[in-house]
């Protein structure tokens, strides 16, 4: 039986689509995201998130959000679910910093995260003169566990949890699974050996998994 390691604890429903593929997995949580107090206006005209955990870490404040910018099918979900009203969508960082620049560069932004974001977007947008506050709603810690064996598979849905399975183990021939372009990146660092879903869901990370071992 094919052997995987999910980085992050899978949900049921999402065990079954492996399962039924005979593929067992298993589950160790490489990264802990913490929330942390912050203080920030109780009305903000444009907010941006790329990540769930930022989205989540802002639901149970009395913010006003009146325009919502964000990376990923999930966070848009998210914030559609609860009524924000989102005006751009990007599938990274990166991408979004690209559109901001392009349709709405007058605009002030801010920029909700964690304690280890990505460069990319602050940069492209402080380099184009686009005024960006950020504030810190959450905390990564990096919680590596030493795994011993190999695995014909590794699942990564962060840059995160790929620097902290590197921290006490080696990649080696391990067909690696991402769910987006800086994980990837993340990575590259450390093997080439990268298959990368064409969506930022897990859903599309297990349908990747599936897919290349039925074809080997």
């Amino acid at each position: 039986m094919i052997e995987i390691l999910s980085t992050k604890r899978l949900s049921v429903t999402q065990k079954n689509i492996l399962e039924e593929a005979a593929i067992q997995c298993i589950e160790k949580d490489f990264i802990e995201i913490a929330p942390i107090s912050f203080k920030t206006p109780e009305t903000i005209e444009n907010a941006i998130f790329t990540s769930k955990n930022a989205v989540n870490a802002i639901l149970d404040r009395s913010i006003k959000i009146k325009n919502c910018f964000c990376v990923g099918d999930k966070t848009e979900a998210l914030l559609k679910h609860h009524d924000f009203n989102v005006v751009e969508k990007a599938y990274q960082a990166g991408a979004l910093a690209n559109k901001i620049v392009a349709k709405h560069p007058d605009k002030d932004f801010y920029l909700f995260c964690g304690n280890l974001r990505r460069e990319e977007l602050p940069k492209m947008l402080r380099k184009n003169n686009i005024k960006l506050n950020e504030i810190q709603v959450y905390k990564t810690r990096l919680t590596s566990k030493n795994m011993i064996r190999q695995y014909d598979g590794i699942l990564f849905f962060s840059p995160s949890a790929v620097e902290s399975y590197a921290q006490r183990n080696l990649f080696e021939d391990t067909t690696v699974f991402c769910l987006g372009k800086t994980t990837e990146a993340e990575a590259r660092k450390h093997t080439n050996n990268i298959i990368t879903a064409n969506r930022t869901t897990i859903e599309n990370v297990l349908v990747q998994v599936i897919k290349h071992f039925k074809e080997h």
